[in-house]
This record gives structure tokens, C-alpha cells and sequence, in this order.
């Protein structure tokens, strides 16, 4: 199992975070669903896993001891067979409670790609470990594509990495037909936490590209092991949680959300705590909620609608950049 400590961790923090993926082959994910959720609910653990066919994703908070006893669970209980072996762990910690109930959800996939040729469980790239990724990178054979979506590359990328400009992990595919595997024979991806890329390399090995690399752990990975000094990542890291982004270290970044729609921004293109789309035209009732979110936080409480807000608005965004899309699409034919 490949656990990465956080060096932003604090002594005094309470709680104890766990992100945890694995591609498994978990045919019976459905009887596992109650047995995991059981297991967490009975030790205070909250946050929200994911179970497919394909494997476990997931980021989940509880004690020091509920956090430690799970990971015990994973790796020895007969439950799970030893299929989670290898998986990717990394801590961090929180002053607060993070999340508020206990999720367990069965879905088709664990990242969606909507494309079943690409399966980790039977082949994948090679794991490139964060301190060979520089020699990699700079070679002039090599494609680095970065698989993230287009609001998280705004805010930072690797040297020279190609931007697929995606809105959603299956538009992916629509990028991946565009290339020749004749012309790029090598190529070498990255995400925040290795999941993505990890897939991603799977599915441009089942359509004939022959050398697949991936970054082992992803950004996060590769920023807290290599030297600011030899840092070929450059901007900030966008992360799903109240930091918003990382650099360096694990450090906490200057990007903030816009108030209104929750997507990222640098500062530099803030305007009132609004991003430029939202500072002209703020959706309705988004600066009321924020409101009630800073006094909350002012009063050391947390509000039941920072993550559900956060995902609404992503999502909402989406839909809107879509529906634009389509109504500048050119006729066919």
C-alpha cells in the first residue's frame, strides 16, 4: 500500500483524513456496500466511499484510531481478500470535521470514462515514481498530457504539458481520437491523485499506444517529494477540499473560489470575490448562501451547504459551458 503523510499535518488537529482509491476487481461490491458502511458507521467515521466492479475511491475522516482501524480493516480483514493491496492512501488532517454523514455508493465506475476497454484490473501504464518524473518529462519523445479538467489546469500545470481542454474525464476519449499512436508511440499523463491518469493510461493502451506513463500518486505526490528548487510544476494545484489549492510542500496556495458559482480563480482575477463571469452576472441567490457560509465559519461552525453548494455549482457550470457550446456549434452538413 503506497501511503503518503502530509507534511501540512497538525499535531493538534482531532481528525484524521483518508483519501483512498484502488482499481480491484470487486464483482461483489454490493454485498460490500453494508459491510463498509457498518464498519464505518459504528466508529464515527463520515465522508463518502465508492464501490464499482473496477474498485474503491473514496475520502472519509473519523479519530486518529477509527481512521488507523479502518485502513487495519482493508488491509487483513477476509472481507476484502487482500484485493486492496497496493492501493493508494494519503493523510492529512482537519480541525473540524470535515464531512457530516456516512456515504456508501455503488456506481457503474469509479472515475467515469463510460469506455470498458479501459480496465486497470487487467493492464495499465507504468507507474512513474515523483522523483524520476523531471527525467521523463524533459524528453523530447515523449507527449505529457495532463488529464484534468480545463478549471483545475488553469490554475497550474507541469512544463510543456498539453492542455485536452475537457470539462468531464469522458470527453477525454474525444482527445484521444485526435491523436496518432504512430506519431506520439510515447506518452506520459498526470492528475491530482493519480486515479484519473491511472485509467486514462489504460484506455490509450487498448487503442494502440505502446508506451504509457503515468505520474504514481500524482501532483500531490510529486509536490510533496520533489524539491521546490527542481520543481517542474508550475502554478498551484486545485484540490477538492477548504484549502482550494497546494503548491509546493503541500503548502496552501492563493487560489480561492468565486463566491457565487464555487469555481476556482487566482486572485488576480478576482473582483469582489467574484470570478469575471459571476462579477457581471451573479446566479441568483449564490451571494445569500455565501453569506450564511462566512457566518457560519465566523462563528466556528460548519455549514451544511459548503459541499453541497460546491458540487451543485460545478455541476451547474458544466451544464451551462455545454449548452453554450452547443449553441455556437456549426451546423452539419
Amino acid at each position: 500500500m503506497t501511503v503518503l503523510a502530509p507534511s501540512f499535518a497538525q499535531s493538534a488537529a482531532p481528525y484524521k483524513v483518508l483519501a483512498y482509491y484502488r482499481f480491484a476487481a470487486l464483482p461483489d461490491c454490493a454485498a460490500l456496500k453494508p459491510v463498509l458502511a457498518q464498519f464505518c458507521c459504528a466508529r464515527g467515521i463520515k465522508g463518502t466511499f465508492i464501490l464499482a466492479p473496477e474498485g474503491i475511491n473514496g475520502t472519509v475522516a473519523g479519530r486518529p484510531e477509527a481512521i488507523d482501524a479502518l485502513m487495519a480493516f482493508f488491509d487483513s480483514d477476509p472481507v476484502w481478500q487482500g484485493r486492496l493491496k497496493g492501493a493508494e492512501a494519503k493523510f492529512s488532517t482537519a480541525a473540524v470535521a470535515p464531512f457530516y454523514r456516512m456515504k456508501v455508493r455503488l456506481k457503474p465506475e469509479i472515475v467515469t470514462l463510460r469506455a470498458p476497454e479501459a480496465n486497470p484490473t487487467l493492464r495499465v501504464g507504468t507507474y512513474v515514481e515523483p522523483e524520476d518524473w523531471n527525467a521523463l518529462i524533459a524528453r523530447n519523445d515523449v507527449l505529457v498530457i495532463d488529464t484534468r479538467n480545463d478549471y483545475e489546469v488553469k490554475l497550474g500545470t507541469f512544463l510543456n504539458a498539453r492542455d485536452p481542454k475537457t470539462r468531464s474525464f469522458t470527453e477525454f476519449k474525444d482527445y484521444v481520437a485526435g491523436l496518432d499512436p504512430g506519431q506520439q508511440p510515447k506518452v506520459a499523463m498526470f492528475c491530482t491523485g493519480g486515479i484519473r491518469c491511472e485509467k486514462a493510461s489504460s484506455y490509450m493502451l487498448a487503442h494502440g499506444f505502446k508506451d504509457v506513463f503515468h505520474l504514481k500518486g500524482g501532483i500531490l505526490s510529486y509536490l510533496e517529494t520533489v524539491p521546490e528548487a527542481e520543481s517542474r510544476f508550475q502554478g498551484e494545484c486545485f484540490v477538492f477540499d477548504e484549502r482550494v489549492s497546494v503548491g509546493a510542500g503541500l503548502r496552501q496556495g492563493d487560489a480561492m473560489l468565486c463566491r457565487a458559482c464555487r469555481l476556482p480563480m487566482r486572485p488576480d482575477e478576482a473582483k469582489d470575490s467574484l470570478c469575471p463571469a459571476c462579477a457581471s452576472n451573479p446566479p441568483q441567490g449564490a451571494l445569500e448562501r455565501e453569506r450564511q457560509m462566512a457566518l457560519a465559519r465566523s462563528r466556528g461552525e460548519a455549514h451544511l451547504g459548503d459541499d453541497a453548494a460546491r458540487a451543485a455549482a460545478l455541476n451547474k457550470a458544466k451544464k451551462t459551458e455545454r449548452r453554450a457550446a452547443a449553441r455556437v456549434r456549426p451546423p452539419s452538413g
